[in-house]
Formats: structure tokens, sequence, C-alpha cells
């Protein structure tokens, strides 16, 4: 008599379970083959959910009876266990399942019989999505107190999140989950803290950090009060944030610099530095250097990158990046521009591990690689404003800004630097007043 052997990879995802694990909408197979081999084509081949439940159906081969499971037609065919597979010729079933969803998470068994015997064995499917990077919050309350708030929503399995000061575990209890109508997970939490600490938040496995400043006045921390900020500290969702960085192809606009016989700056096209007209002794990066881009914004998406590298030089170490609502930058070097004037961006001012945001007081940033070249992203309708390190992937910091009025490009390019500041220029040119 004819007899045969069922038999799946044994990939161990989980210890003592045959188990395949995918991200969700992406393609699955489920391994399954003869051995030893020989021809599946003219025997009855069924896969099925569960490890009894029969009539669960995915998929049928010269099978007599049984009807596919809504769900799965259009979505299920033969695949290949390896590159090497000769098919159903060769005595491969392995289950080829596209667009997984969370709700294919679970056992599938694969039977096979011929009219002398029959076998089966059983494969789990796991189905995973990575949400989005965890945005914190920070609200000043009484008494020299902070609440910091962590979000963060597509997960699945449900993640959990953890609160940490100084790298020592924090206890929270509140903890929030919910679950959306596609089964992904959001989860939400918040910690109350005193102003000098230093609080991290993970999720999955991803980190940012929210860096308190010191104790500031009242105007400054009202300001600060509608900032999301989000800083990353330990490790980036490089693939989350790739995927952003595509989307901003049809977003992206060629800003031109406002040339307005600036003495201080020298301007070549998109190129732009320090012009060394100082008096002798003052090395302080002032509005004298800042320049705006020619077209304003006051609606819609818009990205622009900045390089601040320069062949055969070392990468800026003084610099502005951000947008202002000033159509005139004051030539005053007496201005120490911020959020609560209508200036909102990243600086430097040398080397280090650290970069500032421009709220009153400063906040300084840790980042683990100082960007070569700055992506700035903003949402005019949302109200959103980010910065990304462009060769690293990596977001810098996310914001909520309450805009008013239209909104500018803003650069200076600092003081003292061999190296240029030189404004990207994609081939595609879109114009500034497009409605992207």
């Amino acid at each position: 008599h004819w007899k045969k052997e069922l038999q799946v990879l044994n990939l161990q995802f989980f210890v003592g379970e045959t188990s395949i694990l995918v991200q969700r909408n992406q393609t699955a197979t489920l391994p399954c083959w003869l051995r030893p081999p020989q021809s599946a084509e003219n025997l009855e081949v069924r896969w099925y959910r569960g490890s009894e439940n029969f009539d669960n159906t995915v998929m049928t081969h010269k099978a007599k009876s049984g009807s596919q499971s809504a769900s799965y037609v259009g979505r299920v065919s033969f695949g290949l266990k390896d590159a090497a597979s000769g098919g159903l010729k060769a005595g491969d079933v392995s289950l080829k399942l596209v667009n997984v969803t969370i709700q294919d998470a679970g056992v599938y068994t694969c039977f096979v019989s011929s009219s002398e015997d029959y076998g089966s064995s059983t494969v789990a499917l796991s189905v995973t999505e990575t949400g989005s990077p965890p945005l914190l919050t920070a609200v000043w309350k009484e008494a020299n107190m902070v609440e910091v708030s962590c979000e963060s929503e597509g997960w699945y399995p449900q993640p959990e999140l953890l609160w940490s000061h100084k790298n020592k575990a924090l206890t929270s209890s509140n903890v929030k989950y919910d679950r959306d109508s596609t089964g992904l997970y959001s989860v939400h939490s918040w910690v109350l803290v005193s102003s000098s600490s230093e609080i991290s938040c993970s999720v999955g496995t991803q980190v940012f950090c929210f860096l308190s400043a010191s104790e500031p006045s009242s105007d400054g921390w009202v300001a600060f009060g509608i900032l999301v900020v989000v800083v990353v500290v330990v490790l980036a969702a490089a693939g989350a944030v790739y995927f952003r960085k595509r989307c901003f192809l049809s977003v992206t606009v060629n800003v031109e610099l406002m040339d307005t016989k600036n003495p201080h700056l020298t301007i070549r096209g998109s190129r732009v530095r320090d012009a060394k007209v100082f008096p002798d002794g003052d090395t302080r990066v002032t509005c004298l250097t800042a320049i705006r881009g020619t077209c304003g914004f006051s609606t819609g998406q818009h990205y622009w990158e900045v390089s601040l590298k320069d062949n055969h030089c070392e990468p800026k170490q003084s610099w502005w990046i951000g947008v202002t609502n000033r159509p005139e930058i004051p030539q005053d070097s007496s201005l120490s521009p911020n959020i609560s004037n209508g200036f909102w961006f990243l600086s430097s001012s040398g080397p280090g591990d650290t970069i500032q945001y421009s709220t009153e007081p400063e906040t300084s940033l840790h980042v683990q690689s100082r960007p070569e070249t700055v992506g700035v992203y903003l949402d005019f309708d949302t109200e959103e404003l980010s910065f990304y390190n462009v060769e690293e992937k990596q977001l810098i910091i996310s914001l909520a800004v309450k805009f008013k009025g239209e909104i500018f490009p803003f650069f200076n390019p600092g003081r003292g630097d061999t190296s240029v500041m030189e404004i990207i220029q994609k081939i595609e040119q879109v114009e500034c007043n497009d409605d992207v």
C-alpha cells in the first residue's frame, strides 16, 4: 500500500510549535509537503482553519465536497515552500495567502488523502503590525510638577508600554488599551513627575523621550503646553519613518531663498553661508544671518530638505532650520527668536549629541547621530511640524503647533563654518502655490 508522511518547516518562532510570523497586509506561505516526494496533482488536498474544524475550509483541490470560507475567496492558492520546490508535481501542497489580515491569525490544518491513505499536519500563523511612533505630550501642573502623556496606535498584538526615569523603571496604573474595527490596538498612558525628571516611554521596541527643561516662566510654559514632543533616544522606527518619507514625494516643494541683499550673507542659487563681515570678536549666531524662503504656505502639506554637508568639508555645526510667520526677518542682533514671537526651528551651536528647539526657555534634544540632511514636514491643516534626519531615516521631533497667518521656510547658516547650507532642489519642480 502507498503511504506518505506530511511535514511542515520547523521555523520554531515559538518553542514546541511550528509557526509562521508575517506582517499584516503581506503574503504568507504555510509550508506542507509529502515525503518522500511524489505528485499530489491527483490527490485531494484540503486546507482548513483549526485542528478539528474540517468544514471551515480555506482552500481545496480535487475535493468532492466543502465550500470555501468567503473571507479567503481570491486570496489563496498553492505556493512553494522554497525556491527549489517542484510544486504539486513534487508533492508541495503549501498554502499561499495574500493580503494577510489580523483575523487570519490562528492554526491551519493541511489534509491530504487518496483512495488508500490520508495524513495531516498543522501550521500556526501569527500576524503582527508595528504601530505609530509614540507621541509624548507634557503639561505643566501645580507644585513644580509635569503630567507627561504617551500614546501610540496601530499595533498587533497588544503592545507593552513602559515608563522609565533615567533608565530606571517607573510604575503607572494609568494604562488604557483600545481596539479598532480592524483588530489593531492603541495604547495611552500618563504619569505625573517633577519638572526635573528625564522621562522615557517605550512601546514595543520603540523608545522616545521627553527631556524636561528648567522651571519656565508662565508665558513660556503656556506656549510649550501646546507642543507634542517626540525625541528619539534609543531606536527609531526606521521602517515606519521611511514609509512616511516615501509619501513626502508627492508634497515636496523646491524652496527658493529670498535674496534681500543682506550684507551678512553670501547667496548663490540655493546655497547660502555667512559673509564674514561682523565686528571682531562677535561670534554669536543671530537674526543678522537669518533668511526665509520666497513662498509662504497657508494650507496643505509641504516637505523640503536642507543639506548641511559639503564636499571635502565637515558637516555644519552652526545652523537654524524651521519655519516662521514673519514676512520679513528683523535685522536685529538683539532679537531672541522663539515660538512666542513667530519662529519654530531646530538649531545647533556646536559639536555634541544635542540640538535645540526654539521654546522659551530653549529645549535641548538628545540625538544619536547629528543630521547631515534635515527634512522639514509642514502640515498646515493638521498643525503638525516635524523634522527628520534624512540619512538615518529617523524622526528627530514632531510638534503640534498653532500657526497664525502665512508660514515661510526659515534658515540660518550660522557663523564660521567652512561648509555651506544648501536647500536641496528636486528634479520634478513643484510650484510654491500648488495645493499639494
